[in-house]
């Protein structure tokens, strides 16, 4: 429900930002907002993106076949790749006792979960681009190879890029961005990350983890 809600919040703020038109009709709307490759997990889609495909998509067997190619890979990150990683990812995580966890077994954890969480949503992504081909609409690339980032500031443009750049956008430039002095740009960094914590969930483990992000990215620039 988090992907449906922020894509009908990015539609109703640039309607009312006067950056887009409204839907031509309620149908184009519930089409924008349940478009159901990528509903699940993304990517985030603008409605921008799609507003002239609502209205005039071109199909074409090239469109078709480049599609079924992003689905193909899409498919092989999530099925032969992070499938096959999370059971070692899994025995690491859910032991009750930590601390019987050897260095090794535990630096082997950490990088099958660090890759499978990589294809698994990567895969997903692909696929809805994939599958938005198919049906003629033109979704935007969700991760640049987000593991060959040089800064962390670098990642979070490479990683769940249609989120990021939602929170910069309707939330961090909405806050002040880095117009309002380096204190003020901290502070603004610090509240995008948590609140992008809080999205992925209603709970203090997804909190710390945007206080995590947000700090590293405060770090950065100091």
């Amino acid at each position: 429900i988090s992907f449906f809600t922020f894509q009908a919040m990015s539609y109703t703020i640039d309607v009312y930002r006067g950056e887009v038109k409204t839907a031509g009709n309620f149908v184009d709307f519930l089409c924008y907002v349940s478009m159901f490759p990528q509903l699940v997990a993304g990517p985030i889609v603008r409605y921008s993106v799609v507003e002239h495909e609502l209205q005039h998509r071109v199909h074409s067997w090239a469109k078709v076949h480049r599609g079924i190619l992003f689905f193909q890979v899409g498919m092989v990150k999530k099925l032969l790749l992070a499938d096959a990683l999370a059971p070692t990812a899994d025995r690491a995580f859910s032991l009750p006792d930590a601390g019987n966890l050897g260095a090794a077994d535990s630096w082997l954890g950490i990088a099958a979960y660090t890759f499978q969480i990589y294809f698994d949503f990567s895969g997903y992504s692909d696929m809805a681009i994939g599958l938005g081909l198919m049906l003629g609409f033109h979704f935007p690339i969700n991760f640049d190879a987000p593991y060959r980032s040089q800064s962390i500031t670098d990642f979070w443009r490479r990683w769940h890029i249609s989120l990021s750049t939602w929170l910069r956008d309707y939330l961090y430039v909405c806050l002040g961005g880095n117009r309002l002095g380096t204190v003020r740009t901290y502070i603004n960094l610090m509240v995008t990350m948590l609140l992008g914590g809080l999205w992925h969930g209603a709970s203090w483990n997804f909190l710390a983890w945007g206080g995590y992000q947000g700090g590293w990215l405060v770090l950065e620039r100091l």
